[in-house]
């Protein structure tokens, strides 16, 4: 055997072993959701040819295509679309193997649908009447899990969050032909178990996308499979798996490589040439497809863009920019009927796109130059961040006078509709409140380090958090919000905007915001949740005081469980005194001995965690909350957010907008 092919050879032979316990794997474990929305196709029609020729080809798959297929058949309207994903840790053979079984198995038990999706011991498979390459899918998802429980669940959990938290981030950020991460970790100091996991996402996820995908598997893993020896959570983008014993190829099937060039480094000129004819004729392709695609998008939505002046702060984001027009017909002219609420800043509006898409416009008052600075500040921010928890901004609008924001739609309207309703708030039993909780904790710890900069919101209440139709939090107007490099940690300013009762001390004295700002403002929250009331005007008998005047001195008094809120019943009273605790933490007058939003987020999901002891909160005791300032600053309230401004400007206050 010549010296060039025998590393080939030994590599092939290290595959073959490294695999062989995958080729013996069960393919019996099943998992499948047969769609009802896409409707159905009938037998012997084109739409069935044309998924039968694509579940045909998973045998023929070859090997350059890293475990990823993207394949489609046939014409409009009867094109079927595929993805294909294998576990990264398979060789081809048994990657076609799971394809082919997979494939022909999720046809057999969702007949005649178009759209079905399938996940098996070691393969996923999706077809559709409809492109779902690049695109982010919460649904179908599911979740299954081992009966058997760990003997040690705390040590177990989290080392499997840690596990799983550094899997993410590797897989996220892996190249684009394999997104997949295996590894495994101790259950904990004298354990003698140990947890193994994988992560993987399909490959034309980003890597926001992915690690997104992949958080919103680690939420829905809490949920099901806290202290299970094993678990899986499947969904259409990526797949999560842990389990007390190995079950994955500690050597990972490396990525293949491209044939080499012929020897001497250089290809004949025949070949040169056919490969320069079939490039251009290959671009020629997909361009025509480009320009297809996009007339039909045009054609489909009629939103166009307006170029704003090349001295615009939101040139570089003009791509976002709709047409004043086609707004203006989405919300029926701004018309009253569609008015979602009013605010200092102007009115939000709900309306529909030609796609039937629902949207949120934020109209700002007209002539407003505080609110032009605002606006600009909420564009260049929001349009960078992407986070389940956070309201998600689609576009915007400048047109003469006017200022929009188009945001997604949110059913529920806003916490502060529920917790401050006295028969609303009954529909948020303590599951659900807890839920809420941990979501707006995720928001903030995406805002304050996961983000690609640091963001301080500087006004997080109850009016600021909106609620989806699944009551899943999104933390929504920045319009106040700072920017800060990731070296930097905190600021200054002298014009103080935010709402009473929320913000912090050194804020509302000297001007001074940081991340621990913002966690001030989380704790008061957090108490106004726990006990459904406003944090101006909480009521104990006949008695109205301050929220954080009467959780300390019940936190004192060992009467803590008063602050909660009476529909919540006496279940999960642990959970809720733990609450209080971690509340009365976020609002100590020293900065330095308020936790961060990471540290919150460790005491909402570990109760092994020891909490420190507070003490006493700034404001607690503070007879008339809304003290001035100084001498030099005068207030400006209107119950809702506030501006503390020189005696010398004549501005108007700041309002926020109600609830979309």
């Amino acid at each position: 055997m010549g010296s060039s092919t025998f590393p080939l050879f030994l590599s092939s032979l290290l595959l073959s072993l490294a695999t062989l316990t995958l080729s013996q794997l069960d393919l019996t474990y099943f998992e499948r959701n047969c769609s009802e929305t896409s409707g159905n196709y009938t037998a012997n029609s084109a739409y069935e040819t044309n998924l039968n020729s694509i579940i045909s080809g998973f045998s023929t798959l070859r090997e350059f295509d890293y475990g990823f297929f993207n394949l489609s058949a046939g014409e409009s309207p009867d094109q079927v679309h595929s993805i294909a994903l294998c576990r990264g840790d398979m060789n081809q053979a048994d990657c076609n193997a799971c394809l082919n079984y997979t494939a022909a198995e999720l046809k057999r038990v969702c007949p005649f649908n178009k759209a079905a999706t399938a996940w098996s011991e070691l393969c996923l498979v999706r077809y559709a009447d409809k492109d779902m390459y690049g695109q982010l899918e919460n649904d179908p998802r599911t979740c299954a899990y081992n009966t058997m429980n760990v003997s040690n669940p705390d040590q177990f959990n989290r080392a499997l969050r840690d596990l799983l938290f550094s899997l993410s981030n590797e897989a996220a950020a892996a190249g684009p032909l394999r997104k997949y991460a295996a590894g495994n970790a101790s259950a904990g100091s004298g354990n003698p178990e140990r947890v193994y996991a994988t992560v993987q996402c399909t490959p034309d996820m980003d890597q926001l996308n992915c690690a997104t995908c992949l958080q919103y598997a680690q939420d829905e893993l809490q949920k099901c499979c806290s202290g299970r020896i094993g678990c899986r959570v499947l969904r259409p983008t990526c797949v999560l798996r842990f389990e007390s014993n190995p079950f994955y190829n500690q050597i990972a099937v490396p990525l293949p490589s491209p044939p080499p060039p012929p020897p001497g480094g250089k290809f004949p000129t025949v070949i040169v040439i056919v490969i320069a004819s079939v490039a251009g004729v290959l671009i020629l392709v997909f361009i025509s497809i480009c320009i297809f695609k996009r007339r039909r998008r045009i054609e489909t939505i009629p939103v166009k863009v307006e170029t704003p002046p090349a001295d615009s702060e939101m040139s570089g984001i003009d791509s976002l920019q709709f047409d004043f027009d086609s707004v203006v017909v989405a919300t029926d002219n701004f018309s009253d009927a569609n008015k979602l609420g009013q605010g200092g800043f102007g009115a939000v509006y709900k309306g529909q796109l030609p796609n039937g898409r629902e949207i949120a416009v934020k109209r700002l008052s007209r002539g407003s130059g505080q609110g032009d600075r605002e606006f600009k500040t909420e564009v260049a921010l929001v349009a960078k961040l992407q986070h389940r928890n956070l309201v998600r901004l689609l576009g915007f609008c400048l047109h003469g006078q006017e200022r929009l924001l188009i945001y997604e739609f949110v059913p529920n309207a806003s916490l502060d509709h529920f917790i401050f309703d006295r028969i609303k708030r009954a529909q948020l039993d303590w599951e659900t409140r807890f839920k809420i909780i941990g979501g707006i904790t995720r928001g903030l710890l995406y805002l304050h380090e996961d983000s690609r900069l640091r963001i301080i919101h500087r006004d997080l209440k109850a009016s600021n958090i909106l609620l989806d139709a699944e009551m899943v939090p999104k933390i929504a107007d920045f319009g106040m919000a700072r920017l800060f490099g990731q070296d930097e940690t905190q600021g200054s300013t002298s014009r103080i905007v935010g709402t009473y009762g929320y913000m912090a001390p050194e804020y509302v004295i000297n001007g001074q915001f940081s991340v621990k700002s913002d966690v001030f403002s989380f704790g008061v929250l957090l108490l106004e949740i726990i006990s459904g009331q406003k944090n101006n005007c909480f009521r104990h008998g006949e008695d109205e005081e301050y929220i954080l005047s009467f959780a300390w001195k019940s936190w004192r008094e060992g009467t803590a469980l008063n602050l909660a809120d009476p529909t919540l019943g006496d279940g999960s009273r642990t959970e809720i005194m733990r609450c209080i605790h971690i509340a009365l933490l976020c609002v100590q007058e020293n900065i330095a001995t308020r936790p961060t939003m990471a540290s919150v987020a460790l005491m909402l999901n570990s109760f092994s965690t020891t909490l420190a002891v507070p003490s006493q909160p700034a404001f607690a005791m503070q007879s008339n909350f809304e003290f001035d300032r100084s001498s030099s600053f005068a207030s400006i309230s209107n119950n809702s957010t506030t501006e503390l401004l020189p005696l010398s400007r004549n501005e108007v206050s700041i309002s926020e907008l109600s609830p979309r």
